[in-house]
């Protein structure tokens, strides 16, 4: 049940199945590039997903499109379906891989509503009140996008709101002081639980110390997110092929020449939707302003109805906890239990099996009835962290028609839909300056490395993530 799937899409015959099988020591800061028709990570939304649809099949002969999108992820698809739907341009959509191939089948399906790492009071500590402000409407005009573009997908919503348990007391303080910010600055009806309530109403997870509940959350299945969205951008006249990564990128009188294995695309504007599978080589204007972070994730076997009861799971509400290594976790439609957390530093060390063991431990210690449980699916995935800790959906040079989405932190499920929808915007011309830093900046490089712009820098990159994580660690689990 856990192995790679490569299978062919269905009977059209137009999409390929996988060229190469699937590397799990993959590593963006390593690898040249992302891969070519490499098979999908044996997830369960892959797993349980259903055939893949029909795809247009990888470029074999040079062509010329007014809009390449490169990455065919949640952001490239709805990318290309809002240019359709509101602009009326048919983009094609690259993929290096199979369709949805990175994050976008690797993630935990929790569509929350934000945006990026920071809090709303480190918006307001970072940004001011009144950019504050705009970026909460922003989110929240985001999630209806979300469920707009989402009400005709099959993708298993679970909705209900989001639950911040604090896995220790010591959280607590922090997040009352942020449900009141909530509440009185942004008018959003968060609300604090004891410890008491969250384990009889909600769930017993024995570390929690109490909760903060915010109004807006959904829990989908990523799979059939994104193979819905895949049916939806061909319907409305976009082109999506795999198997055809961008090898080389030229910029020639206002033309891109992207260079892939079965032929010249030469576009008038490209749009890079990536994420954390974002290639150094890709251009220069994506070059050393992600740190790709590994997400680790599991799903049991089915539970059963003494199990159900055993863990008091009383909702499928989408959590989290307030570990700054957090973990995120839920009861799924089939009654199994996902539960995912930070990983490995490098690819190369990803399919260390003690990293699947840290899970599955911290699984037993909010769930002590589930020690011993039959783990079904393991994988891992990249997620696109930005520098500073927000994502940015912006034309880097107004001199260059390229455009890029990238640096969600892991809060891209829900986000993705509404930054396909802004870059679609932007593509077309028709953006509206709201003032908003995520639209208006570029993605930054890390503040010891501004001079440094070489992948040979990776390694001491990931030599400050291991102390990092080290003190995230003690102040998780020790302060």
């Amino acid at each position: 049940m856990n192995k790679p799937v490569d299978t062919p899409s269905d009977v059209l015959g137009n999409s390929t199945a996988a060229r190469t099988s699937y590397d799990p020591a993959y590593d963006p800061l390593v690898a040249q590039r992302p891969g070519h028709g490499n098979a999908y990570a044996p997830t369960y939304w892959i797993g349980t997903a259903g055939e893949p649809p029909a795809d247009d099949g990888p470029i074999t002969h040079d062509i010329d499109v007014d809009v390449a999108i490169i990455g065919s992820g949640f952001t490239g698809l709805s990318c290309a379906i809002f240019l359709a739907q509101e602009h009326g341009i048919k983009a094609t959509v690259l993929e290096a891989n199979r369709v949805s191939w990175g994050c976008s089948t690797r993630n935990g399906g929790q569509a929350q509503c934000t945006t990026g790492r920071l809090k709303r009071s480190q918006w307001i500590d970072r940004y001011g009140m009144d950019t504050a402000l705009k970026l909460h409407a922003e989110v929240c005009d985001a999630m209806q996008t979300f469920k707009k573009i989402t009400a005709d997908i099959d993708c298993e919503p679970q909705p209900g709101g989001h639950l911040y348990i604090a896995h220790k007391a010591k959280a607590m303080p922090a997040l009352e002081k942020e449900a009141k910010i909530m509440r009185e600055i942004f008018k959003y009806d968060a609300r604090i639980l004891d410890a008491d309530t969250v384990k009889r109403e909600f769930v017993d997870d024995k570390e929690a110390a109490g909760a903060l509940h915010e109004p807006e959350g959904i829990g989908i299945h990523a799979g059939k997110l994104a193979f819905g969205y895949l049916r939806k951008a061909r319907a409305l006249g976009a082109k999506v092929h795999p198997s055809s990564p961008v090898m080389g990128w030229e910029t020639r009188n206002g033309v891109h020449y992207l260079q892939t294995p079965g032929g010249v695309v030469r576009a008038r504007s490209v749009a890079v939707a990536t994420g954390g599978y974002t290639s150094p080589h890709l251009h220069p204007q994506v070059k050393n302003r992600l740190l790709p972070i590994l997400s680790n994730s599991l799903v049991t076997r089915p539970l059963t109805p003494a199990e159900i009861e055993a863990c008091n799971f009383r909702t499928h509400q989408v959590i989290t906890d307030t570990r700054i290594l957090r973990h995120y976790y839920r009861l799924m439609p089939d009654n199994r239990v996902q539960i995912g957390s930070r990983s490995a530093i490098t690819g190369a060390d990803a399919p260390d099996d003690k990293y699947k063991q840290f899970l599955i431990n911290d699984l037993h210690r909010k769930f002590p009835a589930l020690t011993g449980i039959a783990i079904d699916y393991s994988w891992w995935g990249w997620v696109d962290v930005s520098h500073d800790m927000m994502p940015r959906i912006v034309q880097p040079d107004p001199k260059q028609s390229i455009f890029y989405s990238l640096g969600y932190g892991g809060n891209g499920v829900m986000y993705s839909a509404q930054a396909g929808r802004r870059m679609a915007e932007r593509i077309a011309g028709k953006a509206s300056d709201t003032g908003l830093p995520i639209f208006n900046s570029k993605l930054p490089y890390p503040n010891m490395m501004e001079l440094v712009e070489s992948q040979a820098f990776a390694p001491f990159r990931r030599l400050g993530q291991r102390f990092l994580y080290r003190w995230y660690h003690l102040k998780d689990e020790v302060f």
